[in-house]
């Protein structure tokens, strides 16, 4: 089995949408719930700012506009889990 991030061996290469990913359930379940969050809002493809939910999807926060906000990168990130 393949490592996290890395691809299966096989005679050829495989594109990036074939990764093999090793995700707990719980994580998988918030990635799809950031991912439907972004398509909802005003934000296109390529844009530098990401959704923000004031209090974290991984803590019980919901995907409700009130709990939304459109930030920079670097101020999602320094946020973290908090």
């Amino acid at each position: 089995m393949a490592k996290k991030g890395e691809f299966k061996t096989s005679a050829k290469k495989r594109s990036i949408s074939q990764r093999v990913f090793n995700s707990k359930p719980a994580q998988k379940k918030n990635r799809v719930l950031r991912n439907k969050a972004r398509r909802n809002s005003v934000l296109k493809v390529g844009d530098k700012r990401e959704i923000d939910h004031k209090k974290p999807l991984s803590k019980g926060g919901s995907n409700t506009k009130k709990n939304q906000r459109i930030v920079s990168r670097t101020t999602n990130r320094k946020k973290g889990n908090r």
